[in-house]
C-alpha cells in the first residue's frame, strides 16, 4: 500500500490547485477524479469535426483577483477574449447585461446615458427588503423588462420563479446605462490560449502527485494510507446524505455541427428567455478562437437529473448546508474546499481563490 501525505477527491480546479500548492511544499499528493479525464467540468476536447469543445458547458475565464491570474499564468498563456451575450426577445437580439443599446433598440427610443438613466428610475419598483432575485430584477430594471428578459429563463434555468430565488442569483448581472456589452467587467478576461485541460496538465505536472482518473474515492477509501483528505465532491456524499440530498440544478447538452462555415453566431452566447426548451446556445470557437472551416454549437438545457452543477440557492437548502457544515467543522483530519464541497455558486476564479487560501494557511 502507498502512502500519501494527501488524497484529494477531484481534479477539478480546487482539486488540482490544492494538489500543486501542497506538492509545492514538499508533500506527496495523490489526486482521484471518478470521471474519466482530469480538469473537472472545465474539461476540454476536440470533438468529431476537430473543433475544441467544452463538454461540460462553456467556461470563460475573468476576475478582478491579480493574484489568481498571476497563479494561473504559470501554467498557461492567455487568449485575449471578452464575452459578449445577446438575448432573443420577440425574435430580435438584444445586448445582455441590458444597457443602452438594449433599451434604445428594444422600445425605439434614443436616450443618453443619463436619459436611460432618468428612464429607469421611472420603472423601477422599489422594494425593500432586498431578499429574493424578483427583488432585485424589480428594484433594477422594472416590471417590463424583467418579464421579457429574466424572469422566463429564470424559470428554465432554475425551475423556480425568481421570487423564490435568493438575491445573490440576479444580483450577479448588472445594469449599464452606457454601451458597453461585455458580459463580464473584471480587470482580466482571458481563455487559456491551448484549452483548460492543456493548463491542468502543467497544474499536475508534479514528480510528488499522482493522478488516478476513473476512480471513485469511495470505492478504494480502504486501500489507502494517508494523512489527510481534501474533499471537493458534494459535502452531502461525503457524510452519506445523513441530512438529506442538497438540491442541485443540472444540465443536458446537444451539439450541432456546421460544415464549410466559420460562424453561425454574432457573438459568443445567444440567451432564449421566453422560447424553446434551452435556455442558450454557445458557438465555442468565438471563446477559443480556433481557426477551423466549420463551427460547432452547443445548446443547454437545464434539468433536475444528472451531474450536479448548480446549487439552488433557497433558504431551506442553505439551512440544510449549514448542517452538513457544522459536520464537517467537526472533522479535524478533511478539508472541504470547492463549489461541491461549499454548496456555493462560485466562479472558476472564486474556486481558484478558496483553494490558495485554504492552502496558504497550510502547516509543512
Amino acid at each position: 500500500m502507498e502512502t500519501f501525505d494527501y488524497v484529494i477527491v477531484g481534479a477539478g480546479f480546487a482539486g488540482a490547485v490544492s494538489a500543486e500548492r501542497l506538492a509545492a511544499k514538499g508533500h506527496r499528493v495523490l489526486v482521484l477524479d471518478k470521471r474519466p479525464h482530469i480538469a473537472g467540468n472545465a474539461y476540454d476536447r476536440l470533438d468529431d469535426h476537430g473543433i475544441l469543445i467544452h463538454p461540460y458547458g462553456p467556461h470563460i475565464f475573468h476576475t478582478n483577483g491579480k493574484r489568481i491570474f498571476e497563479y494561473l499564468s504559470r501554467f498557461t498563456h492567455w487568449r485575449f477574449y471578452e464575452h459578449r451575450v445577446l438575448s432573443q426577445v420577440n425574435g430580435d437580439l438584444y445586448p445582455i447585461p441590458i444597457n443602452r443599446t438594449t433599451i434604445n433598440k428594444l422600445y425605439r427610443l434614443d436616450l443618453s446615458e443619463a436619459g436611460v438613466e432618468q428612464y429607469l428610475q421611472g420603472v423601477r419598483e422599489e422594494r425593500k427588503p432586498v431578499r429574493t432575485s424578483e427583488d432585485v430584477v424589480l428594484s433594477s430594471v422594472g416590471r417590463d423588462l424583467c418579464e421579457k428578459f429574466f424572469r422566463n429563463y429564470t424559470r428554465k434555468q432554475w425551475d423556480l420563479d425568481l421570487s423564490e430565488l435568493a438575491a445573490g442569483v440576479a444580483a450577479r448581472i448588472p445594469t449599464r446605462c452606457n454601451d458597453d456589452d461585455r458580459y463580464f467587467a473584471d480587470d482580466f478576461q482571458f481563455m487559456p490560449a491551448q484549452g483548460y485541460t492543456k493548463l491542468f496538465e502543467r497544474v499536475l505536472d508534479s514528480p510528488r502527485i499522482t493522478v488516478r482518473t476513473a476512480t471513485d474515492f469511495f470505492d478504494v477509501r480502504e486501500e489507502l494510507d494517508y494523512g489527510h483528505l481534501v474533499f471537493t465532491g458534494p459535502i452531502d456524499r461525503y457524510f452519506d446524505y445523513c441530512y438529506g440530498k442538497l438540491p442541485y440544478r443540472s444540465l443536458r447538452f446537444a451539439y450541432q455541427h456546421y460544415h464549410d462555415t466559420e460562424f453561425v453566431q454574432p457573438v459568443g452566447t445567444i440567451n432564449f428567455p421566453n422560447d424553446f426548451d434551452h435556455t442558450r446556445t454557445t458557438e465555442v470557437k468565438h471563446l477559443t478562437g480556433q481557426k477551423h472551416r466549420g463551427t460547432s454549437l452547443v445548446v443547454e438545457y437545464p434539468c433536475a437529473e444528472g451531474d450536479p452543477y448548480y446549487p439552488i440557492p433557497t433558504e431551506s437548502n442553505a439551512e440544510l448546508y449549514r448542517r452538513y457544515r457544522e459536520l464537517a467543522g467537526e472533522q479535524t483530519d478533511v478539508t472541504f474546499v470547492g463549489r461541491l464541497a461549499q454548496y456555493k455558486y462560485y466562479n472558476m476564479d472564486q474556486v481558484v481563490g478558496a483553494a490558495l487560501a485554504a492552502f496558504d494557511r497550510e502547516r509543512s
